[in-house]
Formats: structure tokens, C-alpha cells, sequence
């Protein structure tokens, strides 16, 4: 799951009072004071891709706000102006905030198709995952959860199933987990979608072959999977930010705990079928055709692989 942080910021534009905690290096907020008297909330993050933050406003004077959440996409972004009411006076607030990766509530197709995580033409055995905190810990499975496993005989190159931006590269990890049927400690990639899905791609060798920022498309090579419990296979879930509610979902009762992300149920184009559900246990063959790759390309893309 992805981090959440909390950062709080006291500011008293009349007397130009601030005051703040240790900076967060991911993610940000600073204010500006304007010649109007408005105050301008600042957002500096250092990953790329879209965060979610909502702010939690202790105490405002002289100024108003509507829907507490907002999205940020940009650092050094302004993604809220508040106004006095007095324009003669400054703004009192006190206020803190949390934010998390992703577009809340993201406008997406569910039938949109997707290539398989390998090559042209590679083979693969789809499993469907379960969900591990269920297994492992007693908790409940969300209601949508659907996550696949993707295996290949030997250690084989993972390539992107859609055109995305890579917001998160995690490649940290150098162990031996042949013998290992459960482990956290995975080095993992995550691609944005246009239409703010998520996917998350878990289960690399140590060097993955793409960073942070980097335009990826169909069949894009992004790692070498890694081997756990005697099978080489990555781990795939697309996902979409469903919830702002960053505190509520953390019950009394952990194993009752709310997940703030949805699952989504991907179609595949294979060899064998060039629009559908995958079938747990069944073998599959990558079918990258060209108009998977370049659905979603713009005509400077387009261009530019008609050059190659």
C-alpha cells in the first residue's frame, strides 16, 4: 500500500507566523502570501504521477473552503487559493494534511484491453493471486480484488501491458527466495495509466530496466522476474484509487480494514483470445499487436515509430 504521510502547518498571515514539522521528502506543502491578502497552498513532490491530498483545516478564519480534496498532478503546483472574506485583513489557518498516490475516483473504461506482461509471442501460465493479507494475516478479501500471476518456465524479460507513465520504481532487493512462498520485500514497478489506473508490477530481479518518469508503451521491457517458491513469474494488479477517507480505513479491527484502492478485472489480448477474462491455470500466449501499441500513442509517437 502506498505511503500515507501527515505534515502539519500552523500560518498566521497577520503576523507572519509559521510554523512547520521536518519537511516530507516525497510529497509537500508550502504557502504563499499574496498581495491580495489570499494564501496559496503549494504542492512540491519529488515522484512523479498524480497524488491525492486532503486537507483537514483545525482552524480558518477570514477565508472558506469547499470539498477538502484535491488532486495534484505537477510539483511546484498550486492547487488551492483561498480568498478572504475581509479583504483587509489577512487569513488565520490552522491546518494539516495527507495525501496519497493516485486519482480519486478516476473516469475508466472496464472493458479496455491489455497485453500480457511478456514479449510477442512468449508463453505464460495465469493464476489468479489471493489475497496474501487474507492468507496470511485472517483478513477479509475486498469484494473486487483480482490480482494474477504471470509464469514462465525460465527467468524471462516482463514487458508493460498499456502505455503509462512510470511514477514508482522500488529496486532495492538482492536475495535468494527460490524456496520462499511468501515475501514482502519485492522490488516492483508502478505504471499511471491516462486515465489514472494504476499498474503494479511486483517481483523483479535486482535491476530493473526503466525509471521513474519514463514513457512506457505495449510491450515496453521493464525487468527480469524473479523466482519464488521454485516458479520465475511476476505479479500484476491494475488499480484505482476509490477513497479519500486515509484515516477511516484504519479500524479498531485491522482484519475488517477498508482497502482505499479498487481492483479492476483486465481483458487480455492473447493468442488465444483478443479480448477476454483470463482462465485461473490456464496457459496463455503474448499477442503485442500494433494496434495494442499504438491505441493510445499521439501523433508525435505515432511519427516517430513510423520512423524506425
Amino acid at each position: 500500500m502506498n505511503k500515507l504521510s501527515k505534515f502539519i502547518l500552523v500560518l498566521f498571515i497577520g503576523t507572519s507566523a509559521i510554523t512547520t514539522n521536518a519537511q516530507e521528502k516525497e510529497f509537500s506543502v508550502s504557502t504563499k502570501r499574496n498581495d491580495d491578502k489570499s494564501v496559496s497552498l503549494i504542492a512540491e513532490k519529488t515522484s512523479p504521477g498524480t497524488y491525492t491530498v486532503v486537507l483537514n483545516f483545525r482552524e480558518l478564519s477570514n477565508s472558506s473552503v469547499g470539498n477538502p480534496v484535491y488532486r495534484v498532478r505537477n510539483s511546484g503546483e498550486n492547487f488551492l487559493t483561498l480568498s478572504p472574506d475581509n479583504k483587509n485583513q489577512g487569513i488565520g489557518l490552522s491546518y494539516s494534511y495527507s495525501f496519497i498516490r493516485g486519482e480519486l475516483n478516476p473516469k475508466f473504461n472496464p472493458l479496455f484491453v491489455y497485453a500480457l506482461p511478456y514479449g510477442k509471442g512468449k508463453k505464460t501460465r495465469a493464476i489468479e493471486s489471493t489475497f496474501l493479507k487474507a492468507t496470511y494475516f485472517g483478513s477479509s478479501t475486498p469484494a473486487d480484488w483480482k490480482a494474477y500471476r504471470f509464469y514462465t518456465e525460465q527467468a524471462d524479460t516482463v514487458t508493460t501491458i498499456r502505455k503509462g507513465i512510470v511514477v514508482s520504481v522500488s529496486d532495492v532487493y538482492d536475495q535468494d527466495t527460490k524456496d520462499i512462498k511468501y515475501t514482502s520485500k519485492v522490488n516492483t514497478v508502478i505504471v499511471e495509466h491516462a486515465d489514472g489506473t494504476l499498474a503494479n508490477y511486483k517481483g523483479f530481479k535486482k535491476g530493473i530496466f526503466v525509471k521513474e518518469g519514463q514513457t512506457v508503451f505495449p510491450g515496453t521491457p521493464l525487468g527480469i522476474n524473479d523466482i519464488t517458491n521454485e516458479r520465475y513469474g511476476i505479479s500484476l494488479m491494475l488499480t484505482y484509487l476509490k477513497s479519500s477517507n486515509f484515516g477511516g480505513n484504519k479500524s479498531s479491527d485491522s482484519k475488517e480494514s477498508e482497502s482505499l484502492y479498487g481492483f479492476i478485472t483486465p481483458y487480455f489480448c492473447t493468442t488465444e483470445n483478443a479480448n477476454g477474462i483470463l482462465t485461473s491455470q490456464k496457459y496463455y500466449s503474448s499477442a503485442i499487436t500494433p494496434e495494442i501499441i499504438q491505441k493510445e500513442m499521439t501523433k508525435k509517437e505515432l511519427k516517430n515509430l513510423g520512423k524506425k
